[in-house]
C-alpha cells in the first residue's frame, strides 16, 4: 500500500491520487491512461460490461451485480465500434477502476462537466453501497455506473469517461459557500435549450456535432428567460468563477430554496479554475438546468445554485487548464462534442 500520508484534511490532489495508483489502492483493469488523473480528481472509465435496467436502484446489503439479476432486462456488450444508450432509458455499467482505500480516506464521484452538459444522469454504485455516488472507508471492489440519458441518446465505448472520483482525507472544513446567479444582461443568445428528437451524441467524438441539430438558442422576452417542464437548458453564471490553487469546489445540484429546479449535473470544480496562474482570469460557471413540475421565470442575476469550497491536502503538483482545458475562461460553453456556435 502506498505510503501517501495527507498532511491535513482535505481532498486529495493529482500526487495523492498517483500515490494511491502506485501503491495498490486504486487499480484497473487497464493501464491507466496519461490524462486521467485531473488536479484533485481522477477520471472513472467504461468497461465491457453493461445492463439494461428496468429500474434504478441502491444494492443495499448485496452486492450491485447480485441486485442486477432483478432488475435485468439484458446485458449490453460495449465495444469498441461503440454502442448507443437510448434516452429514457436506464442502464448499468461496470467501470474499469476498483478501490482498496486506506484508513482515513472517503471518496465522492460527481458527472464530469461534458457529460452533464449533455443532460446525462449518472451515479457511482458500490458494492453494499447505502448512497449514490459517496465511498465508504475502507471500501475494497468494483465500481458501478448508472446511467440515463435524459435529452440525447449518447454512443459510448470502453474508455468512455462519464463520470469522476474524488478522494477526501478526514473531515475537511467547508471553507466558504458563495451563491451563484445566472447570467441573463442580453445579447442575441443567453442560453441554450436542447432539442426533443435530436440524433445521437458521440461522447468520444471531440469538436464533432453540429450545434444547431441538438440545441435551440434562447434570447431575452422582456428581460425574462421562462423555463419550460421537463425541458434541459444550457445557461451561464453571472458572475467569474474562481478556485483559489488550494482548494476545490462542489456546486449543490439541488437546492429547493432557489427554485423548482435542478441546477450543474457536474458539480466539481478543480484547483486553478478560473485562476489568472492557470491562465483562466474570467471563466463562468456554465449551468446545467432541468426544471420540474411547474414553469419558472428567470431575471437576470437570480440565485440559481450554492457553490461550496474545501481545502485540498496540498498544492496539487498541476492546476486546471494548465495543460489544456475545453472549459477554462468558457463563456456561455456547449460541451466539447459541438462545434462553437455561429
Amino acid at each position: 500500500m502506498s505510503a501517501y500520508s495527507p498532511s491535513r484534511p482535505g481532498i486529495l490532489p493529482a500526487q495523492g491520487i498517483e500515490a494511491l495508483i502506485a501503491g495498490g489502492a486504486i487499480t484497473s483493469d487497464t493501464p491507466f491512461d496519461l490524462d486521467q488523473v485531473q488536479p484533485a480528481s481522477l477520471d472513472l472509465r467504461l468497461s465491457d460490461q453493461a445492463w439494461r435496467v428496468r429500474a434504478s436502484f441502491l444494492p443495499g446489503q448485496r452486492k450491485v451485480e447480485d441486485r442486477i439479476r432483478d432488475v435485468a432486462m439484458h446485458a449490453v456488450q460495449v465495444t469498441d465500434a461503440g454502442v448507443v444508450l437510448e434516452k429514457g432509458c436506464v442502464y448499468i455499467a461496470r467501470l474499469q477502476e476498483r478501490l482498496k482505500l486506506p484508513k482515513g480516506l472517503i471518496a465522492r464521484a460527481n458527472p464530469k462537466s461534458s457529460t452533464g452538459r449533455v443532460d446525462v444522469f449518472v451515479r457511482l454504485l458500490t458494492d453494499q453501497g447505502a448512497s449514490f455516488d459517496d465511498v465508504a472507508e475502507g471500501y475494497e471492489g468494483a465500481l458501478y455506473m448508472e446511467i440515463a440519458p435524459q435529452t440525447f441518446s449518447i454512443l459510448v465505448r470502453p474508455g468512455t469517461r462519464l463520470n469522476q472520483l474524488r478522494l477526501k482525507a478526514g473531515e475537511p472544513p467547508k471553507l466558504e459557500t458563495r451563491s451563484v446567479g445566472v447570467d441573463l444582461r442580453g445579447g442575441d443568445v443567453v442560453g441554450f435549450r436542447g432539442r426533443r428528437h435530436a440524433g445521437v451524441v458521440d461522447l468520444d467524438h471531440i469538436d464533432g456535432h453540429d450545434p444547431r441539430d441538438f440545441w435551440e438558442p434562447l434570447s431575452l422576452r422582456r428581460g425574462e428567460l421562462l423555463l419550460d417542464p421537463g425541458e434541459f437548458y444550457i445557461l451561464a453564471s453571472s458572475d467569474d468563477v474562481e478556485i483559489p490553487v488550494d482548494q476545490a469546489a462542489e456546486m449543490t445540484p439541488i437546492d429547493p430554496s432557489v427554485g423548482e429546479f435542478r441546477v450543474h449535473y457536474a458539480g466539481f470544480f478543480d484547483p486553478g479554475f478560473g485562476t489568472d496562474e492557470a491562465h483562466g482570469a474570467g471563466s463562468k460557471g456554465v449551468l446545467e438546468v432541468r426544471t420540474h413540475d411547474t414553469p419558472f421565470l428567470l431575471e437576470h442575476g437570480q440565485i440559481v445554485a450554492r457553490l461550496v469550497y474545501e481545502p485540498l491536502t496540498e498544492r496539487p503538483s498541476r492546476l486546471y487548464g494548465e495543460s489544456g482545458s475545453h472549459y477554462q475562461s468558457q463563456g456561455l460553453k456547449l460541451s466539447k462534442h459541438f462545434r462553437p456556435w455561429g
